[in-house]
């Protein structure tokens, strides 16, 4: 396609939109090359590209769509993940929970058992993992001069990893302990939530 006159610009804009449209309705396989109405050099997505992207997210099949990982061919494995992350807080919500005078009560316990509850309940909150008999889901947590930080460890006997149910336990159990304290502090802030080691074992 040759590069648009000025009086052109507008149809082919629209050309141009329509097609683009079309493409992405019709799904990544068909994704076709696509013009520049100002230069006419192509701006496009390759198969060999999507293709080449698509063999490294195993959460994608070869036509780009999401599924779930087969993983039958794998040996069940004694698996563990560690994940950690904190919640800043003020020192005087930390003095209120030292003491054990905050609103809603036990605060540790109510984040330790829902950070528990969330590494059980992983599959139903992300679409894509696998259901697993977790054999163990512990989780620290431990109030410092500004923020508390905040450790779980999952361990599961199956054929894939338990990385995700240490990630959500922590992101759950620091949104209890936010849930249980912004009656005395609304400026605490969830941060460097992150896995920090995964293995067999």
């Amino acid at each position: 396609m040759s590069p648009c006159q000025p009086k052109q610009h507008l149809h082919c804009f629209y050309t141009s939109l329509a097609r683009l449209l079309r493409s992405f309705l019709s799904g990544p396989s068909e994704w076709p090359n696509l013009y520049s109405c100002r230069t006419g050099g192509s701006l496009a997505v390759r198969s060999s590209a999507h293709h080449s992207l698509v063999k490294r997210l195993s959460h994608l099949d070869l036509r780009g769509r999401a599924t779930m990982v087969d993983v039958s061919s794998k040996f069940p494995q004694l698996r563990r993940a560690l994940a950690t992350g904190e919640i800043q807080c003020s020192p005087s919500t930390i003095k209120l929970l030292r003491q054990g005078k905050t609103p809603k009560g036990d605060v540790l316990a109510a984040a330790r058992i829902a950070g528990i509850q969330a590494a059980k309940q992983t599959s139903t909150l992300i679409p894509l993992c696998h259901p697993l008999p977790i054999s163990s889901a512990h989780i620290e947590l431990t109030p410092q001069k500004n923020r508390i930080l905040i450790a779980a460890e999952v361990r599961v006997h199956a054929r894939t990893g338990v990385e995700m149910e240490a990630l959500t336990a922590v992101s759950v159990a620091a949104l209890t302990l936010y849930d249980m304290l912004k009656a005395v502090d609304r400026k605490m802030v969830i941060q460097n939530i992150r896995l920090t080691s995964k293995e067999k074992i």
